[in-house]
């Protein structure tokens, strides 16, 4: 008879192994730098041959790909929810309020994304990252609006960015100042609303 899991033990997955690459290369990237980074360096970290790691993954930039992919299926979702709905403030909020929820839980990537943007510029994903950016703008900001409040909207988006890179140097809890940067995207949000 083979082995199975004991009941509630967890069964392992096919997707762990990957799941485990994708954490160990983040971790990486963040701490030496995506440039300074080997596949080889991530097969050492993890206790993998190289060739274990290839079956998954051939490049480091495939690594990073699927991170964004995996960790930006929630926006694209978002995305998709925003364009089905009415162009209300309360709409814009929300949109706001998941979009703050969706970066909190893809913290790391956003975080590496921040401190590594001439690479991320030069990977696909940079430009998959700006079409987002777009689309959620769009959403947020009418383009008959005045100036300043199409400004108001776009900056509302960088201040949930904010939140997760710039204020590290602030002190505070982590969540606090995630909320803290919500409620400042949500009054520029309603002050451009309020404006047209």
């Amino acid at each position: 008879m083979g082995s199975t899991a004991r009941e509630g033990e967890p069964k392992a997955r096919r997707g762990d192994t990957r799941q485990r690459i994708q954490d160990v290369a983040l971790e990486l990237f963040a701490e030496r730098g995506y440039e300074k980074t080997s596949l080889r360096e991530i097969a050492e970290q993890l206790e993998v041959t190289k060739a274990a790691l290839y079956y998954h993954f051939k490049t480091k930039e495939d690594i990073l790909l699927s991170l964004f992919q995996d960790l930006g299926q929630p926006l694209d979702e978002l995305l998709a929810w925003g364009t089905e709905q009415p162009r209300t403030l309360e709409t814009k909020q929300e949109l706001m309020r998941r979009y703050s929820a969706a970066l909190n839980k893809a913290a790391p990537l956003f975080r590496f994304m921040q401190e590594n943007q001439a690479t991320v510029r030069e990977l696909s994903i940079g430009q998959i990252f700006k079409d987002r950016m777009f689309a959620m703008s769009h959403l947020l900001r009418e383009p008959d609006a005045p100036l300043s409040d199409q400004v108001r909207c776009v900056t509302a988006l960088f201040s949930l960015h904010a939140g997760l890179w710039a204020l590290q140097t602030i002190e505070g809890d982590p969540e606090d100042k995630r909320k803290a940067a919500l409620e400042v995207a949500l009054d520029l949000v309603t002050q451009a609303h309020m404006g047209q």
